[in-house]
Order: C-alpha cells, then sequence, then structure tokens
C-alpha cells in the first residue's frame, strides 16, 4: 500500500517529537571527527510547504510547530530545535523540514547518508529536494530492505531512522523483525523507531517484542496529546532509541513536561522508559 502522505501531517506534535529526538541524537553523534552514516528508511518528500493543498486541508501543524512558534521558555533543546526550523524560513512559518532535510543540517563532509522512499511521487519530491551526490544516495527502494543491505556500514558508525507509515497492522511487527536482524548485523549503531499510537495493544505487543528481543540499551519517549482511547485516530506518538547518547534521557526528561504543556490537552501525557537496560 502507498497511499500515505506526509504533507497531510508534517509539524505535528508527532513531528516536534521524532525531529527534536532525531536532531539530538545526530548533534552527539557528530561531535567525534570519523564519518556517519545516516539511514533514513521512509525518507517521504524531505521538505514541506504549509501552503499545500494536503497541509491546508488538516491543517495539523496548528497542533504542533504553530504552537511552539513563539516559545518564549529556556529549555535548551527545545530552543535549538526550533532555530533549527526558523533556519527553513524567514519571518512566518511557511516550511516545515522532513527528517533528511533535519539530518542534512548537521552532517557534515565526511559523513554519508542514505534515503529512502517507495512512493513514486514522494520519491520525486525527495529526488528534487536532495539530489543524489557520491556521498548522498536517493533511492527507490523498500527501506527495510535497504537497511538490511547496508549493515555493517564501513564506517562502523550509523545512525537509524525508522518512520513507516503502519498503514498496515503487519508494519509494527516488521519494524521489530527488521531491527532484531539489523542489531545482529550491527549492534553498536544508534536506531531509532517512530511508532503512533492509535491502538495501545498494538504498542504494549511491540515493545515486549523488543525487550524479548535480546536488543540492549533502549530507552521509549512517548508525546500524548490526548488520553488513550478506543476512537479512530492517533492519540500519542513515540520515538524508541536504541543505543541512545548518554545524555538523551536527560534531555527528554526535561524537555517532555514542556512538550505535553505546550501541546496536549488538559489529559495529555508523556512517557520516559528504559525498556531494557545497558
Amino acid at each position: 500500500m502507498l497511499s500515505y502522505r506526509h504533507s497531510f501531517h508534517a509539524g505535528n506534535p508527532a513531528d516536534v517529537l521524532k525531529h527534536l529526538v532525531l536532531f539530538e541524537v545526530l548533534k552527539y553523534l557528530t561531535k567525534k571527527d570519523k564519518s556517519l552514516e545516516y539511514i533514513d528508511t521512509h525518507s517521504g518528500a524531505g521538505m514541506y510547504a504549509f501552503s499545500s493543498s494536503e497541509a491546508q486541508k488538516t491543517q495539523e501543524f496548528e497542533q504542533g510547530i504553530a504552537k511552539l512558534w513563539a516559545y518564549s521558555g529556556d529549555n535548551q533543546a527545545i530552543i535549538d530545535y526550533l532555530d533549527l526550523i526558523k533556519g527553513f524560513n524567514q519571518n512566518e512559518l511557511s516550511f516545515y523540514p522532513g527528517s533528511p532535510a533535519v539530518a542534512h543540517k548537521v552532517l557534515r563532509a565526511q559523513d554519508k547518508s542514505w534515503l529512502f522512499e517507495l512512493h513514486p511521487q514522494d520519491h520525486g519530491h525527495l529526488s528534487n529536494n536532495f539530489r543524489p551526490t557520491r556521498k548522498r544516495k536517493v533511492r527507490k527502494e523498500d527501506g527495510f530492505q535497504g537497511l538490511l543491505g547496508l549493515l555493517p556500514p564501513l564506517s562502523r558508525r550509523a545512525c537509524v531512522l525508522i518512520d513507516p507509515p503502519y498503514e498496515i497492522k503487519s508494519d509494527y511487527e516488521l519494524v521489530v523483525k527488521t531491527v532484531a536482524t539489523a542489531y545482529k548485523k550491527f549492534a553498536t549503531g544508534t536506531y531509532m523507531i517512530w511508532y503512533p499510537v492509535v491502538d495501545r495493544e498494538r504498542i504494549e505487543k511491540m515493545e515486549a517484542s523488543l525487550i524479548e528481543s535480546g536488543i540492549k540499551n533502549v530507552h521509549l519517549y512517548e508525546l500524548g496529546t490526548s488520553k488513550d482511547t478506543e476512537e479512530h485516530g492517533m492519540t500519542a506518538s513515540g520515538m524508541i532509541v536504541i543505543n541512545p547518547p548518554w545524555n538523551l534521557s536527560n534531555t527528554m526528561d526535561s524537555v517532555m513536561p514542556e512538550l505535553v504543556e505546550l501541546l496536549s490537552n488538559d489529559d495529555g501525557f508523556y512517557r520516559s522508559v528504559e525498556l531494557v537496560s545497558e
């Protein structure tokens, strides 16, 4: 199924959490001079205009980045994230960067990126937004299989974002299966898994499967904009990070209460959990 288009959802609260975590992880990993490989299994178009018909139809960005735009607090991680987003805009909020754009703001000349996207229209946009080079590959391939074919990387350093649309229920199981296989091939990489909370039971099963997989050093950060419900629609989203930077949990513990206050309803919540220790 290739019906999912992230242009309808760009800049929503889930994007805020996902890209803040991605930005923090990459800032840390690029402190070392040695080259890094960034692998994005579901890249989307890479850049989104809020004036598009898709964004205007849902206006999900109004509940996410738009609420943060005038942030006046002192949390450095939120300030850094907003400075990143403002770098893609001028005087007003008009554009939102996808994960490839966020990553390429941090990646250096010695680093390499692999951007996978199967949707034909989004792959076209992605190729236009990020012209392939010797250090940047844009592939119209299945990102799960593409990831496994790249491991272990020659540099022995990799940061992986797995962000599927979860259009079919089996995607939840496929994510865990893919990560478990990737971990066996390359256990020291940093893996980030984004997930939506539409059915809490699916997330609980995914967490249990990861715990049972033998993977070590697994942390979870989840932002709920409203309490769980059996009705249709996403009420929360999260990032599961394997081999996170040593300071990420402390950073997220300071960020998450503010995000709940700024982006959630009265029944919003957050989770910051170590699923598996080192």
